[in-house]
């Protein structure tokens, strides 16, 4: 029931190399198809928009963008970035301004941040504002020169050090922060004017009934998975927010219903897990976003590695083998005849078999998929 499937978040889970990806296209490209809801793809691996070869047949797969031409949207990550040899509908560069300190503490595990990291970003922002990446980009580090009236060496304008005595910061916190973030600075796909306004670009295509898939390119680190679909979702929330606001008050006058928004997460367990689930905007979503019309789609081999409390509001699962106890109870976890669906689980063929529950399906139920293909 896909109308019921688009109003909780769900997961779609196995252990690798049961046929996720394509178990996954084949529910987008329904949701697609349905066309009530908008879907988002994070898509890490170029798997989705475009053609891509299936690597147990060597066949050529069709992309979402080959099926539905008129109706998806492939988005590259960064100028010129290319899909297996194929240019984008357009390209996503990400402006300086757009950075705020909460997308920078959210990457503290990836660049292994200290505690003093926030007080050193709220500085920031307080001396320079939406401004600060820029000019904590251009700073130097290390840099002294000689005080003419004492004779010593003190830091110089411009950089890290006399920044921080200036805003009261300790120099080395400050020090260590700006060689830490040489990472993101180092990002192409950040600049400090865009071409165009990508966000707002995929903002306005699910608005208006578009499906968008961000694919990644060679951009495949983890850094770039987090920062960029952090970002791009904590943008979205917000303009989602705006919009159920906006209906609520105009409902009397026949508002507009906001477009329900599923956003499609693969390897969640990196940006849902016990750590980070309290600082990223998907968390926020999969616990209270249902009522402003924003669900997650979330497709992982390691269920277990999700933070429980996420893993309680999933409505439909959708779930291949798995073989690891740990990963079967995470999945089940929450359900009613837990014991009765663990053996249905562990009865699974590796490949093409799922079993069905939750929100979506009446009653628990296993279920050949079909070959995606023509």
């Amino acid at each position: 029931d896909l109308e019921k499937f688009v109003q909780r978040s769900s997961g779609i889970f196995g252990a690798t190399g049961t046929g996720k990806s394509f178990l996954t296209r084949i529910i987008l490209a329904g949701l697609i198809h349905y066309d009530k809801a908008s879907v988002l793809v994070f898509d890490m691996h170029n798997e989705y928009g475009l053609e891509d070869i299936a690597s147990d047949t060597r066949q050529t797969v069709p992309g979402l963008k080959t099926k539905f031409p008129a109706k998806v949207r492939v988005v590259g990550l960064g100028a010129g970035a290319m899909i297996h040899g194929i240019p984008p509908d357009f390209n996503l560069q990400i402006a300086e301004r757009d950075i705020s300190p909460a997308d920078i503490e959210m990457l503290t595990r990836e660049l292994n941040l200290k505690e003093t990291t926030p007080t050193t970003l709220d500085a920031l922002y307080h001396s320079f504002g939406p401004n600060w990446f820029h000019e904590f980009r251009k700073m130097t580090s290390g840099e002294m020169v000689e005080d003419p009236e004492t004779g010593k060496k003190v830091p110089a304008n411009g950089s890290v050090e006399y920044w921080a005595r200036e805003a009261g910061v300790n120099e080395m916190a400050a020090a260590g922060l700006r060689s830490k973030l040489n990472r993101v600075f180092n990002l192409d796909y950040i600049v400090e004017k865009p071409a165009s306004n990508g966000l707002a670009e995929i903002i306005k295509a699910l608005e208006a009934g578009q499906h968008v898939v961000l694919s990644f390119g060679d951009h495949e680190s983890d850094l770039d998975y987090l920062l960029v679909s952090n970002l791009l979702t904590r943008r979205i929330r917000e303009r989602w927010e705006e919009l159920t606001n906006e209906f609520k008050n105009k409902k009397a006058q026949g508002g507009k219903e906001p477009r329900p928004l599923v956003i499609a997460v693969e390897e969640a367990h990196k940006l849902l897990n016990r750590e980070m689930a309290a600082q990223t905007a998907f968390s926020t979503i999969a616990r209270e976003m249902r009522k402003y019309y924003v669900t997650l789609l979330i497709i992982d081999q390691r269920p277990s590695q999700i933070y429980d409390e996420v893993m309680s509001q999933l409505g439909t699962r959708v779930t291949g083998w798995l073989g690891d106890d740990a990963d079967i109870a995470a999945v089940l976890s929450g359900l009613a005849g837990r014991d009765a669906l663990r053996g249905m689980l562990a009865r699974l063929q590796p490949k093409e078999e799922v079993l069905m529950l939750g929100w979506g399906t009446p009653m628990p139920i296993l279920v050949r998929s079909r070959r995606y293909d023509d």
